[in-house]
């Protein structure tokens, strides 16, 4: 055996298809770590394949483009088709491949996609995969197949790519938008208008808070429930159309089919039956000569309504009149599926021709749905004298169905420019006197360009809901853009269809700057719907408690119509797991960016934990403002990021942080503190807002970390239009009390002492608190510490080496250890506390947080301050309340 072959046996041993294993494979739906917009993304693991390529396993690259030729299209990095295909030659990696995989998946079954990445988790023998997506569950659907595509041709295995993609296409066509919701979002999208799909099939929410709108299909919010109920039943809505002088066809609505004969002959023959309350032509018979063909025809017509209504039958060309706001905005003639013989086919054959048309497809997926050949055609052409075997004479057309409903094949023609306008009036009549805001009117005319009342044209239905893609993609003629007029009814000119949204993140102050500007906000007699740590709030009213700072909470407060002002904080955690819950901000905050959570999710460095919270700025709008701290680097990086006009603020003095200063030369809003007092700056005009110690969140002045919290919060209320004294107001009556910060800076007297309750957890946030409680006068300082078990050792240590300065020490652990051993969060905090100085004699360790905070109340004395880290602040202040005057100090 030679060397190469030997080498080529040794990839082949090693290339263990079940190595490949994908997890955490979910879809990112918002703006994103990796992309401004969605993305599938998942963990993969290679196991021993992480050193194995393309070129090292024999055969493989050969047996892939054999499964998807399309591939050789994929340029690559190399610029220019073919240039995929090079690289597998060359060799490269299997996350690579997947990642080309799943996104040729999903453009053969009808996505357009084409961004995908692979990135370096940091953890090894794990990578990121990361593609785009147009529907979710595709996307999700594209990765599990594109990893079972790959195993197979690495283990040499049979594989049909084509059952995959037909699968692929068909979960795309029962997942997508229908064509007319499709429409009506596209041009919400033309104009910026925010688009979230609240459920699986049609229901779109346009617009966010207090001006957001929904729709379903062709229905709006603003849909009558009684005009929907009078045009579902047909013979209702011919009484209420004949009431007013519309014409509409002679007939009545029955139970059983003598009554339908009774009726039949009083109006005269022919006749038809259709079911009373049916949509989309079902159960709708033919034209009816005589009594034979009615009873034959009956229990087709029942099957879809108690009810059935009998009309005289009226020969025409069948037309949609769209109505949109009491106007007409399009016309389109209905053509039924049809087949035009040549004497040679069968209409078998006819009818498969015409259904390899391109634009014909299943259900909505193309211009035109196929042909019907089914029960329902083969009944329909016995009644013609018929069937599918028979061949029609050159140029004979022959329908195949008794309706001109797209959804069985039929096609439009546009007609808008022809309708007369006496007819215009009429229609704009029916939909007026239905109550509808968007009706389809079916007409029964020889010819739309003439008058009704010269050429016995009908109304025949009234719709709710009506399908737009007759006007969209017509098979003749010109499209009309319909989802224009419905998106002008929706927001006419000059209304505002978003609302504000601020977006707050950073590493320490997050959840007490969003309360503050939450505060500003609301004195302005605003609803303001915010998200934090602790939960979502309506105005000052917690309506779901828990850590809520991820998508799920923002939608909370972006569905709900009556939210003014949404404020949200944003966490990394959920920029990581599912993306942001808003395309875009109006402002956009970053506080700061410190060492917290690194090694978790693939975050290793601060400099990587600032581009996730650079997604923030990225995603304001440029007539917004991105509020950023000029003090720390990797936050006034992101300058760089934005399109929006950046506002800086700045603790550093006059003249102490250059680039501050350079702004403001530039004519840039900053807010500083001048004088002991929160100034806003706008190039050289300077407006005071209040003194620092006057404002109760600083403590007097000595809660210096409070700072940032205040100036961002200035930053953001001043540039969105909040007056000065409006900003005053809020900042005096915001006070860091267990009511309006929970948890943050609460500062509670029990008897002679004093207890700090603060959720204080990263280095940087503890460092700030011991300053303060260092500031504080007291005779002892006790701490009740702890640290997140999910961080690093040398990051528990460090905050033990922080908490030494304290006089005692109580250690306790969180109740939820995050995956660490029973003390061992502890032991590596007492590391940390010795190594800072603190002698043996004043650690204790505690059982629990309960446990810890009793143990506190028993050793405080006169003139003590208590210093809680807490973990389950709630918990921690009702067992503390009992001991307190109820008053915060």
């Amino acid at each position: 055996m030679t060397d190469a072959s030997r080498g080529a046996a040794a990839t082949a041993e090693r290339a263990d298809p079940a190595e490949l294993r994908v997890s955490r494979l979910r879809a990112v739906r918002g703006p994103n770590f990796w992309r401004l917009a969605p993305v599938i993304a998942c963990d993969v693991r290679l196991g021993a394949l992480e050193d194995v390529d393309s070129a090292e396993m024999p055969g493989f690259v050969d047996r892939l483009l054999a499964a998807l030729p399309t591939l050789h299209e994929h340029p690559c990095s190399r610029g220019e088709s073919g240039g995929f295909v090079e690289r597998l030659r060359e060799g490269t990696h299997l996350p690579h491949i997947l990642e080309h995989v799943a996104l040729e998946l999903q453009t053969l079954a009808g996505s357009d996609v084409s961004f995908g990445r692979v990135v370096e988790s940091g953890d090894p023998g794990t990578w990121w995969l990361i593609v785009a997506y147009e529907e979710e569950d595709v996307g999700l659907r594209s990765v599990r197949d594109a990893v079972r595509l790959v195993q197979a041709c690495m283990a040499d295995e049979p594989i049909d790519a084509a059952p995959v993609v037909e699968e692929l296409r068909d979960l795309r066509e029962g997942v997508r938008l229908g064509p007319s919701t499709e429409a009506i979002v596209e041009e919400a999208r033309r104009r910026g208008i925010p688009v979230r799909r609240l459920n699986r099939y049609s229901l779109v929410q346009l617009g966010l808070g207090r001006n957001l709108r929904r729709i379903q299909a062709a229905m709006s919010d603003g849909t009558s429930a009684i005009a929907v109920e009078i045009a579902q039943d047909k013979d209702d809505t011919r009484r209420v159309l004949q009431a007013v002088g519309l014409p509409v066809p002679q007939g009545d609505a029955v139970t059983a089919v003598e009554d339908a004969l009774e009726v039949a002959a009083e109006i005269g023959w022919p006749v038809l039956l259709k079911p009373l309350d049916a949509s989309h032509g079902r159960g709708i018979s033919g034209r009816l000569d005589d009594e034979a063909a009615v009873r034959a025809a009956w229990e087709a017509s029942a099957a879809y309504s108690r009810r059935v209504v009998v009309e005289r039958f009226v020969e025409g060309r069948d037309h949609r009149v769209l109505v949109v706001g009491g106007r007409v905005v399009a016309v389109a003639e209905r053509v039924p599926a049809h087949v035009v013989g040549d004497g040679h086919a069968t209409i078998r054959e006819l009818v498969g021709r015409a259904n390899r048309d391109p634009r014909r497809g299943k259900g909505h997926s193309r211009v035109m749905t196929h042909l019907p050949d089914d029960a329902g055609t083969e009944a329909f052409l016995a009644q013609q004298g018929l069937s599918m075997d028979s061949v029609p004479e050159a140029g004979r057309a022959v329908e195949l169905r008794a309706t001109a409903n797209l959804s069985t094949g039929g096609t439009s023609i546009d007609r808008t420019d022809d309708i007369h306008p006496d007819n215009v009036t009429a229609c704009e009549m029916a939909a007026g006197i239905v109550g509808l805001d968007i009706a389809g009117i079916d007409v029964l005319t020889p010819d739309v360009s003439v008058p009704f009342r010269e050429n016995g044209a009908v109304i025949i239905e009234v719709n709710a809901a009506p399908g737009l893609r007759m006007h969209t993609h017509p098979a003749e003629g010109a499209p009309r853009n319909v989802g224009a007029p419905i998106v002008d009814m929706l927001y006419p000119p000059g209304s505002e269809h978003t609302i504000p949204v601020i977006a707050v993140t950073g590493t320490n102050g997050k959840t007490t700057t969003t309360r503050l500007i939450a505060h500003l906000f609301r004195q302005t007699g605003k609803t303001v719907g915010f998200t934090t740590t602790d939960g979502v709030y309506l105005g000052s009213r917690l309506v779901m408690e828990g850590d809520m700072t991820g998508p799920f909470s923002a939608n909370i407060i972006l569905s709900n119509p009556t939210v003014d002002v949404a404020v949200l904080e944003t966490a990394r955690g959920g920029i990581l797991r599912a993306g942001l819950g808003f395309d875009e901000a109006d402002v956009g905050v970053v506080l700061n960016v410190t060492a917290d959570h690194l090694g978790l999710r693939g975050i290793h460095t601060v400099e990587q934990l600032a581009e996730v919270k650079g997604v923030i700025p990225a995603v304001v709008k440029r007539d917004g403002h991105a509020v950023l701290n000029a003090d720390d680097p990797l936050v006034y990086a992101m300058r760089e990021r934005t399109g929006a006009d950046v506002v800086l603020f700045s603790t550093a003095g006059p003249g102490a942080n250059e680039s501050f200063e350079e702004h403001l030369a530039r004519g840039g809003i900053g807010v500083r503190i001048e004088d002991g007092t929160y100034t806003v700056r706008r190039g050289r005009l300077r407006i005071p807002i209040v003194g620092v110690r006057e404002v109760p969140l600083t403590l007097g002045g000595a809660a210096r970390f409070q700072h940032q919290n205040i100036l961002a919060a200035i930053a953001t209320a001043y540039v969105r239009g909040v007056r000065y004294d409006t900003i005053r107001a809020g900042l005096l009556s915001f006070f860091p009390s267990p009511s309006m910060t929970p948890g943050r800076l609460n500062l509670l007297r029990v008897g002679g002492a004093r207890v700090l309750v603060d959720y204080a957890h990263n280095a940087a946030a503890v460092e700030g608190l011991m300053e303060l409680a260092q500031a504080l006068p007291a005779k002892r300082r006790i701490g009740v510490v702890a640290s997140p078990g999910d961080r690093r050792d040398e990051d528990i240590r460090g905050l033990g080496r922080l908490l030494s300065g304290l006089d005692r020490v109580l250690v306790k652990e969180d109740l939820d250890r995050r995956g660490r051993a029973v003390g061992a969060t502890a032991s590596l905090l007492v590391e940390g506390l010795r190594a800072g100085g603190m002698d043996e004699d004043r650690i204790e360790t505690t059982d629990g947080e309960p446990a810890a905070v009793e143990r506190l109340l028993a050793l405080l004395g006169e003139g003590d301050l208590g210093v809680v880290l807490a973990d389950k602040v709630p918990a921690v202040l009702a067992q503390i309340q009992p001991h307190t005057d109820n008053l915060p100090t």
